[in-house]
């Protein structure tokens, strides 16, 4: 076997020193070319990788360390608000409880006085009939009255002579004399 240099120098593919020129061997170059890439790449962007890792690192963390932040103002907050809550729902069961309450109280007065003043109104009633009633009777009995004295007084006129009335006065003086005594 030869030897792998012998073979790159004796085919022309190493120019001599001095001279510049292309190594055409795609095998032999690019591993090199590559290690030499490579090494810079690391060397020199090895830094600035790291700053821009470490850079992006720290936005990460600010980025995390905020949203904490937020996420507990954020319960702190929804525990407020839980809090509210239950105190306005807590107070509109007490204001339901006791508006209802109050309906109730307001509704039974209500029918109370609606039920007096019913009573009242009956009792004005019946007391106006017994008094219309009353009136009626004592008209009807003035007329009543009235009539059978017309009737009387026609009757007695009719059949009362000069003599006859004398009489009845006298009788009737009489009836005074004997009720004046009995009254002294």
């Amino acid at each position: 076997m030869k030897n792998v240099t012998d073979s790159f120098l004796s085919l022309g593919y190493w120019p001599s020193a001095g001279s510049f020129g292309f190594n055409t061997d795609i095998l032999a170059t690019n591993p090199i070319n590559l290690s030499v890439v490579l090494g810079v790449l690391v060397f020199f962007g090895k830094g600035v990788l790291s700053d821009l890792l470490d850079n992006r690192k720290q936005r990460i963390l600010k980025t995390i360390r905020n949203s904490e932040e937020l996420r507990e103002g954020a319960l702190d907050q929804l525990k407020k608000a839980r809090a509210r809550l239950r105190k306005v729902e807590t107070e509109a069961d007490m204001f339901r409880t006791t508006g209802y309450s109050e309906i109730e109280r307001e509704k039974l007065n209500l029918i109370n006085s609606t039920y007096k003043t019913l009573e009242q109104l009956e009792n004005y009633k019946n007391e106006t009939i017994h008094f219309e009633q009353q009136r009626a009777i004592n008209q009807v009995r003035q007329r009543v009255f009235q009539q059978a004295l017309q009737g009387a007084l026609g009757t007695l006129n009719s059949c009362l002579n000069n003599e006859l009335h004398l009489r009845t006065i006298s009788t009737n003086i009489g009836m005074f004399g004997t009720v004046k005594e009995i009254t002294d």
